[in-house]
């Protein structure tokens, strides 16, 4: 969930820095826990969820900004689905660990007891 949520965050702000500010794609990235490393080449996820992850950083920076503005803003979509998505799952599934690990330490402090 954190990952798609800062990609899509990554990819708003490099829309804006595409059309206004014109840094280089590594300060933009400074201030985020993964992105760095998705640009580094580095695998943050398996699987589908990592391939589609790689496809999106290789076309990063390969051609002119209005290009790259376009192609930023095609991904938008795909990438907010994605996060939410993958927000959906958590809030299904966090709360499942929760109960599970909770009654682990109950049969736990049981079978200690």
């Amino acid at each position: 969930m954190t990952v798609f949520s800062e990609l899509y965050e990554f990819n708003e702000q490099l829309i804006l820095n595409l059309k206004f500010d014109r840094k280089p794609l590594d300060k933009v990235a400074e201030k985020y826990k993964y992105i760095p490393a998705v640009l580094s080449g580095e695998k943050i996820l398996e699987g589908k969820d990592g391939e589609t992850i790689t496809e999106y950083a290789v076309n990063l920076g390969k051609s002119d900004a209005l290009s790259q503005i376009d192609y930023l803003n095609g991904r938008k979509s795909a990438l907010s689905k994605l996060k939410d998505e993958s927000f959906s799952d958590y809030k299904r599934y966090s709360s499942l660990y929760v109960k599970i690990f909770l009654m682990i330490g109950v049969l736990m402090a049981v079978l200690i007891a």
